[in-house]
C-alpha cells in the first residue's frame, strides 16, 4: 500500500512539474505573440492611416485590398477555412475531438494585422486571442497526461495574450474565467496565474507602456445617478453593436460569390471613413485626440452630430468589416463607442445642464461599461480598462457602471457575439 501511495505521489508530482513548464512555455509564447502582434499592427496603422489623411482616395483603396488580400490567402494558403473568432475556441473547449489547428496561429495573426492596417474597423484583440488560445491547445496535445486539461491550456494561452495587449494579468484570468471557462479548478489557477505571470514579467522587461496615458484625479458622489445614466445607455448600445454583428453576418452568407461581400463591405467602410476618419481601423489613435482638456468645450450641433454618428456608425462598420472576410471582434469596438458615448453624456450634462461632472471620467467608465455589456463579463471589463489607463481612481463607480450596463443588456436581448446561435432564438 506505501508503495502504491508512494507512485502516485511521484506521478502527481511530475504532472504538477510538467504542468508548470508547460504554463511558463505558453505564458512567453502567447505573450510574444500578442506584443508582436500590437507592436506591428499599430507601427503600420500609424503609416497607412497618415495616407489616408493626406489623400483620401486611400480610404477607398485600403478597404478593398486589405479585404480582397485577406481572401485570396484563405482561399490559397489557410485550407479555404474561414476565422470564426472565439467561437472557435468554444467549440474546441466543448469536444474532445476538436482541436486548434496548428494554422490558426499564423492565419489570426496575418488576418488581423491586415484586416486594422488597412481600415477594417476592428481590432487585433480577438485574433489574439484565438492565435494565443491555439498555442494553449498545440501545448496539451503534445502529451497524453495534458488531455484532461485541454480547456485550463487554452484558457493560459488566452489570459496571456490578453495581459500582453492590455497591460493587465487580472484582466486576462478574468477573461479567461467569465468567458471561456466559467468554471475554476486547481489546474486552472496554476496554468493561469503562471501563464499571466510570465506573460507580465516579458511586457515589464519589454517596457510596455499602458495604451491611454491619463491623470484621473477624482470622481464626486454627486455624479452617481448620471454614472447609472451611462450604463444603461451603454447596455442598450451594446445590444445595438450585437444586433448590428448578428445581422449582417446574417444577411452576408446569403451572398455566394465571396468578392460581392468584399464590395459591399468595402463599399460601407470607405463612406464611413471619408465621413469620420476616427473609425479607421481600432480607433485608438481616435481615442487619444479626445483624452484631453479641450472636451471640457460647450457641445454644439456640430460636435453633437460628429459623436452620435461615430456612436451609430461603429457597430455599422464593424459588422460590414466581420462580414465581409475581415478578423477581429467586439473589444476595440466596444471600447471605442464606450469612450464616444461617455464625452457624448458628459458634454451634454455640462452644456445643457450646467451639471460639471468630468469628461474623461465618463469615458474611462463607458468604455468598461460598453465592454462589460458587450462581452457579459463584467470584472475583466473593469480590470482591462484599469490596466489600460494604470489607474484604478475610478474602480468603484466603473463595477457599478458595468455590472448595470451587463444586467441592462442581458434584460434586453440575453445573447452576445460569442454565445449566440441561431438554434437558440428558434
Amino acid at each position: 500500500m506505501n508503495n502504491t501511495s508512494r507512485i502516485k505521489k511521484n506521478y502527481q508530482f511530475i504532472k504538477f512539474q510538467k504542468l508548470v513548464i508547460v504554463s511558463v512555455l505558453i505564458g512567453f509564447l502567447s505573450a510574444f505573440l500578442g506584443v508582436a502582434l500590437k507592436k506591428i499592427t499599430e507601427y503600420y496603422e500609424e503609416i497607412f492611416f497618415h495616407k489616408a489623411t493626406v489623400n483620401p482616395v486611400f480610404f477607398v483603396i485600403f478597404p478593398i485590398f486589405g479585404l480582397s488580400v485577406i481572401y485570396f490567402l484563405r482561399e490559397y494558403l489557410f485550407r479555404k477555412k474561414e476565422n470564426k473568432g472565439i467561437k472557435e475556441i468554444f467549440e474546441s473547449t466543448n469536444s474532445k475531438s476538436k482541436n486548434l489547428p496548428n494554422y490558426k496561429i499564423p492565419s489570426h495573426f496575418i488576418n488581423g494585422l491586415l484586416t486594422v492596417i488597412f481600415g477594417g474597423s476592428t481590432g487585433i484583440e480577438v485574433s489574439t486571442v484565438v492565435a494565443s488560445a491555439t498555442i494553449g491547445s498545440v501545448a496539451q496535445r503534445k502529451q497524453n497526461v495534458f488531455k484532461q486539461y485541454k480547456t485550463e491550456l487554452i484558457c493560459a494561452g488566452v489570459a496571456a495574450g490578453i495581459t500582453a495587449l492590455f497591460s493587465s494579468p487580472v484582466a486576462g484570468i478574468f477573461f479567461a474565467l467569465e468567458v471561456i471557462s466559467r468554471k475554476v479548478t486547481r489546474a486552472f489557477l496554476i496554468s493561469n496565474l503562471i501563464a499571466v505571470t510570465i506573460a507580465f514579467g516579458l511586457i515589464s522587461l519589454l517596457d510596455e507602456k499602458p495604451l491611454f496615458a491619463l491623470t484621473i484625479t477624482t470622481w464626486h458622489l454627486k455624479a452617481i445617478p448620471y454614472f447609472i445614466l451611462l450604463g444603461i445607455l451603454a447596455g442598450l448600445n451594446s445590444v445595438y453593436l450585437t444586433h448590428c454583428v448578428l445581422f449582417f453576418k446574417s444577411q452576408f452568407s446569403k451572398i455566394e460569390t465571396h468578392y460581392y461581400k468584399i464590395i459591399i463591405g468595402s463599399v460601407i467602410l470607405t463612406v464611413s471613413l471619408l465621413l469620420f476618419p476616427q473609425l479607421y481601423g481600432e480607433g485608438y489613435h481616435a481615442l487619444k485626440t479626445i483624452f484631453n482638456p479641450t472636451n471640457e468645450i460647450p457641445l454644439t450641433l456640430s460636435l453633437a452630430l460628429t459623436y452620435v454618428g461615430i456612436i451609430v456608425l461603429k457597430p455599422i462598420v464593424t459588422s460590414a468589416t466581420l462580414a465581409s472576410g475581415g478578423d477581429g471582434g467586439v473589444f476595440a469596438p466596444s471600447l471605442f463607442i464606450g469612450a464616444f458615448l461617455g464625452l457624448l453624456v458628459a458634454s451634454t450634462l455640462n452644456t445643457f445642464f450646467n451639471v460639471n461632472v468630468i469628461p474623461l471620467n465618463f469615458m474611462v467608465i463607458g468604455m468598461a461599461a460598453v465592454l462589460s455589456a458587450s462581452i457579459h463579463a463584467p470584472f475583466t471589463a473593469i480590470f482591462l480598462v484599469c490596466g489600460l489607463t494604470n489607474d484604478y481612481t475610478l474602480f468603484l463607480p466603473i463595477l457599478v457602471v458595468c455590472l448595470i450596463s451587463k444586467y441592462t443588456a442581458k434584460i434586453i436581448y440575453p445573447y452576445n457575439v460569442y454565445n449566440y446561435t441561431p438554434s437558440l432564438t428558434k
